[in-house]
């Protein structure tokens, strides 16, 4: 069992890192096939996004890649079957938050049902 759910959180945490990755989020359809159909993130910006708030975004061509986000602090469980919810602190260009994240195994892989970004010092 141990094993299995070390799988699960690793496979999550992947997916997380592509979703961080630059390339994937100026792409759209590498952003869909990482969000959940029923995604909803309550952003370090105060802001509700749900899945296609983020989509409408990253399809208008105005997300450019940006600079790597520095990640430090990642933590993972397996809160139920299928279920791992993440932890982390991000640094962006000086701009850090508290991350939490709750992916769910669906029949087409890991995907992104919850996030949120607490702004921290």
């Amino acid at each position: 069992m141990a094993d299995e759910s070390e799988r699960a959180v690793q496979a999550a945490v992947e997916a997380e890192m592509r979703l961080l990755d630059p390339d994937v989020r100026a792409s759209p359809s590498l952003v869909s096939e990482l969000l959940d159909p029923e995604f909803l993130e309550f952003g370090a910006s105060g802001r509700r996004w749900d899945a296609a708030s983020i989509l409408t975004v990253t399809s208008d061509g105005s997300v450019a890649p940006e600079a790597p986000v520095k990640i430090s602090e990642v933590s993972g469980a397996v809160i139920a079957p299928g279920i791992v919810h993440l932890t982390y602190l991000t640094d962006h260009n000086g701009r850090r938050a508290r991350r939490s994240s709750v992916w769910r195994l669906t029949d087409v892989g890991w995907r992104m049902y919850f996030h949120q970004g607490t702004p921290t010092s």
